[in-house]
Order: structure tokens, then C-alpha cells, then sequence
């Protein structure tokens, strides 16, 4: 049977008029047979559509944990997900990896490009496990999407054959090409230099400003979450703002 994606589609009054991501009690514990890890402890948190947040919170505070758990890429011990008005904790793995290819772009610190494939092919990766986009339609919105990050003239190139903050832009071509309404961006400018980061945050900023796309950045920079629209605090997998 194949999985049925109108759920993802938009348009509906009341579920446009509830937080783009809600988080309702939600409790993450990691446990072995001798030790108990609370990573996260009664998050309640809303994140408006088009908000540009960043989280914030020393090592170990639960910040990539909350990240995966909003990425659908881990599942909260206890209380309630929703993205886009829809509640997710009844959806079984396949409906959850559908849902998060259409509906979630993910930028990662160290880029997770693939070094074999081209960077035009890279950006392509997510379109290739939609039904019905044909290679053509791929190939056209991979280099529109290298067009937003300022990479078009280097699609054939490879991601060895770039600098770091290149590989970045096209880490967020990649995550930009399926056209989410959420982008989740995990210290997105941890392993760039002053620059490199600038641009990669104004990339970040413009896309935020022009497409209403939604942004949550994980991050240690204060410089860079300053330029958000609202900083999360965490502190031993707690909200502490």
C-alpha cells in the first residue's frame, strides 16, 4: 500500500492557526540496566510558523535531543508531538518517514555530504524517495536550490573540491530542495570559520525572511542566535525561559 501524503498538504484554516511545533510534557530518558539519563524533563514549548529560534544550553542539556525528537529521527519517552496542527504520536514508522521528508530540512555541523556524488546529485538525494518527481523535475529544483545558496556554477564539482563553507551552502540546498516548512539546523556554523559562518547565517536569515520557512538552530554562538527572532534556554533537559 503506498502511504497517502494529502496529510502534509496545507490549506487548512484550523490547523494553520496552531503553533508550527508544539511540544506537550515531552520526557526523554535513556536507560541501561544500571543507569537512568533524564535528557529531557516536561518540555512544553510552541514554536510559531515562520520563527527563526535558537536553542541554546550547555553540553549535555538535552538541545540534540530536542532536535531529533522535533526531527521525528528520535521518539520521546512520554508526552505529545505535534507539527503543522497534526499530532504524530499515532503515526507508524513509515508514515513518520514520509512525513518528515516533506515536511522537515535538516542541516547538520559536520554536512553529511556524500563524497562520491556530485554536489548537484547530492542536493537531489531527498527528491529521490518522492513518488511521482521525475530525474528532470529533480535536476530543476536542485539547481534552483543551488541558485538560493549562490553554488549554481558549481554542480558538477565534487565536496572534497570545496571549502567548508561551501559544503555548507550545499548542505543547505540539500536541505532546502524538497521545500519544507521547517528547517532544523544543528550548530549549522560549529565547524566554520567568522566569515564562512556569516554567510551561511545569512543564507539561513534570507530564507527565514523570504519563504516564511520555519527555523530551529542549535547552537553555542550567541553571536548567531542574537540574530534570531527568540532564544530557548536549556539547563539538565529543562526550559529555563
Amino acid at each position: 500500500m503506498k502511504t497517502q501524503i494529502t496529510i502534509f498538504k496545507a490549506g487548512n484554516p484550523d490547523l494553520n492557526a496552531r503553533p508550527m511545533i508544539q511540544l506537550t510534557n515531552i520526557d526523554k530518558i535513556y536507560r541501561t540496566k544500571t543507569i537512568e539519563t533524564i535528557a529531557l524533563n516536561k518540555v512544553n514549548l510552541e514554536i510559531e510558523r515562520g520563527e527563526f529560534v535558537a536553542v541554546m544550553g550547555p553540553s549535555g542539556c538535552g538541545k540534540s535531543t530536542l532536535l531529533n525528537i522535533i526531527g521525528l529521527l528520535d521518539s520521546p519517552t512520554s508526552g505529545e508531538l505535534s507539527i503543522g496542527g497534526q499530532q504524530l504520536n499515532s503515526f507508524n514508522n513509515k508514515k513518520l518517514a514520509a512525513f518528515r521528508n516533506f515536511k522537515l530540512g535538516f542541516i547538520f555541523q559536520s554536512f553529511h555530504l556524500i563524497n562520491d556524488l556530485s554536489v548537484v546529485d547530492n542536493v537531489e538525494l531527498p527528491l529521490l524517495y518522492r513518488e511521482g518527481v521525475s530525474g528532470s523535475e529533480r535536476r530543476k529544483r536542485a539547481l534552483e536550490a543551488l541558485e538560493k545558496v549562490g553554488l549554481r556554477a558549481r554542480t558538477k564539482h565534487y565536496p572534497s573540491q570545496l571549502s567548508g563553507g561551501q559544503r555548507q551552502r550545499v548542505a543547505i540546498a540539500r536541505a532546502i530542495v524538497g521545500k519544507p516548512e521547517i528547517i532544523l539546523a544543528d550548530e549549522p556554523t560549529g565547524n566554520l570559520d567568522s566569515q564562512m559562518g556569516e554567510e551561511v547565517m545569512n543564507i539561513m536569515l534570507n530564507l527565514n525572511k523570504t519563504e516564511g520557512t520555519t527555523i530551529v538552530m542549535v547552537t553555542h554562538d550567541e553571536h548567531m542566535a542574537s540574530k534570531t527572532k527568540r532564544i530557548i534556554r536549556f539547563f539538565d533537559g529543562q526550559q529555563i525561559n
